[in-house]
């Protein structure tokens, strides 16, 4: 046997290896997923997304990476996405990404915003991009969706079907933006109710639906038939509580979830994130961009309320009707939110 033939295709073999197994990354715990579409095309443009929560989560996150896959389709970019869990991840893979050269690095979420001011003086070739944030500098900017709007109309719809004259709002943690929607909500709950009792809860995180069903549970056993969740993958378990239980409805949020549970899904709050993403996507790449905090609201079509077709006769014609004329009076820029109500932008 020639050994040293042997060991050399060993090791040939064991590089092969290694070289797929860093092809092949995966997306959570700060790894990098590999690089998509265009990679490796001199001059393509690349562009990279962070998530706080998996994109199966069918609301926050993979509204996100559906907008990344149309940047990648529409603008022929490379891409790359990573789910983060701690704010270390955040900046560190912010600068992972400047260092490697990327076009465009987005941070899906308010929390990403304090990252990117660090970050972003070291790499001003990049645009760092952070959605629900209310800071900018030279290369940076912040996506903000005026996510009060459309909670306030969900609002009114909410207090038009409860039986119990009590209602529930169920986030993942205390974003100030979340905070804010739920205020909306409120608000439109008591413009048709003013008697109308309003409950909230928080389930500590954003990933765990086991905890939500179990603070929907909570909430249904304080009196809630309505409940409406803004908690990602977490949230997906409100659904299955509503589905256990008798005469209960929920609200999605965030992406369109009238088809989670269209049984019991009254509507949803929805922000078209793909599209905004695209439409900054396209001022990156034609050497338009202005740093700059846009807000995004009813007027502009990216948040807006979608009742569930499956499930519209339950809201009453007259009230249906009603929050048709609010929401045609929001886009026309007429309407003014309560002042209690303190927009901050979509997480």
């Amino acid at each position: 046997m020639n050994i040293t033939m042997t060991r050399r295709a060993m090791v040939w073999f064991i590089n092969t290896v290694a070289l797929l197994a860093m092809a092949c990354g995966g997306t959570k715990g700060g790894k990098p997923a590999a690089e998509s579409g265009a990679a490796g095309t001199a001059g393509a443009m690349k562009v990279a997304l962070l998530t706080p929560g998996p994109i199966t989560d069918q609301s926050w996150n993979g509204g996100a990476y559906s907008g990344l896959m149309r940047i990648k389709d529409s603008l022929g970019a490379a891409v790359s996405h990573i789910q983060t869990k701690t704010p270390a991840e955040f900046e560190e893979n912010f600068r992972q990404y400047g260092a490697q050269g990327y076009t465009m690095v987005i941070g899906h979420g308010f929390e990403f915003q304090d990252a990117a001011k660090r970050v972003g003086p070291e790499f001003p070739k990049t645009i760092y991009i952070t959605t629900g944030g209310n800071s900018s500098g030279p290369n940076i900017a912040a996506m903000s969706f005026a996510f009060e709007d459309p909670s306030y109309l969900a609002g009114m719809a909410a207090a038009a079907v409860t039986k119990t004259g009590t209602v529930g709002c169920i986030g993942g943690t205390e974003l100030p933006p979340v905070k804010s929607s739920f205020a909306a909500f409120t608000a439109g709950a008591l413009s048709v109710n003013p008697k109308i009792k309003v409950v909230t809860a928080f389930i500590g995180n954003w990933d765990d639906a086991s905890a939500g069903k179990e603070q929907a549970l909570a909430l249904i056993g304080r009196g809630a038939d309505v409940i409406f969740q803004n908690a990602d993958a977490a949230g997906l378990g409100v659904f299955q509580a509503a589905k256990e239980g008798k005469g209960i409805w929920v609200i999605g949020s965030n992406a369109d979830q009238n088809n989670v549970a269209p049984s019991v899904t009254l509507g949803s709050v929805v922000i078209d994130v793909p599209h905004a993403f695209l439409v900054m996507a396209r001022e990156v790449k034609g050497g338009n961009f202005q740093p700059r905090v846009v807000r995004l609201d009813t007027k502009t079509d990216v948040v807006r309320w979608v009742p569930n077709p499956a499930t519209l006769q339950t809201i009453p014609a007259a009230m249906r009707a009603r929050v048709d004329s609010v929401q045609q009076l929001m886009k026309a820029g007429t309407f003014v939110l309560p002042p209690a109500v303190q927009p901050t932008g979509a997480k």
